[in-house]
């Protein structure tokens, strides 16, 4: 089964311009994950303090730089090329904002299994993801493969540079979902037609067949569903 989704443009924080995937006012979000954002914050735009609860977050910075200060005392800057991953679990504070200009990246939220949901609260930042080569262009593995950000859940997510002409097959380990995003260029997956800000949503798919109708940049993520409830409130994940 595979759903094509077209991101819906919205603002969060303080002026924060996102485009978002899921969940949206006719999308749920896709078990493992909770939300896909890609966001644009412009000083004086960011994302003041607020709490989050329930899941783990992974921020990947596509242009510019982003600090990070918490209610575990973390106080970090992330640049282009760089990631963190914050564990909420029983409650953490944090706030975000650009450092010397706009800030452009993806945010997503992998929800944590019940039995997790109330686990201690951590983070961790990476300077710089390694890009590596392969078949029809490049690709960077922000979690799994070769990324040392962890999470407490199973997941993959990549993200690929493609050339004009390029296929490439992304296996899903079985039984698993997943979701591909774009943000540049436009092609196909799964046999859909795809250009910026568009997605495709997967379940019982074996694969992500994508090919490039000229140079295109997309992310590609599959986890291990939980069949629980994922009751989003605001910030949280009860």
């Amino acid at each position: 089964m595979l759903w094509r989704r077209r991101a819906i443009g919205m603002r969060e924080g303080a002026g924060a311009e996102v485009r978002r995937l899921f969940p949206t006012f006719d999308a749920r979000p896709h078990d493992p994950f909770v939300l896909l954002d890609e966001f644009t914050v412009t000083p004086p735009a960011a994302f003041p303090e607020h709490a989050h609860q329930g899941f783990e977050a992974v921020t990947y910075l596509l242009e510019g730089a982003f600090r990070h200060r918490d209610s575990l005392g973390n106080d970090s800057v992330v640049g282009t090329g760089g990631a963190q991953r914050f564990t909420a679990g029983r409650g953490i504070r944090h706030a975000e904002e650009p450092v010397g200009g706009t800030a452009r990246g993806l945010q997503l939220w992998v929800v944590l299994p019940l039995a997790l949901r109330g686990c201690e609260p951590s983070y961790q930042a990476v300077a710089h993801l390694s890009w590596e080569e392969c078949e029809g262009g490049e690709r960077c593995w922000i979690v799994g493969g070769s990324s040392p950000l962890q999470l407490r859940t199973p997941v993959e997510y990549v993200l690929f540079r493609l050339r004009p002409g390029a296929q490439i097959v992304h296996p899903i380990p079985k039984g698993w979902n997943g979701f591909a995003y774009v943000l540049a260029g436009t092609g196909s997956i799964n046999g859909q037609l795809v250009r910026r800000g568009d997605g495709v949503l997967v379940q019982d798919e074996r694969h992500f067949h994508c090919r490039a109708a000229e140079e295109m940049q997309l992310v590609v993520a599959c986890g291990q569903p939980w069949r629980e409830p994922i009751r989003l409130y605001g910030g949280a994940v009860l």
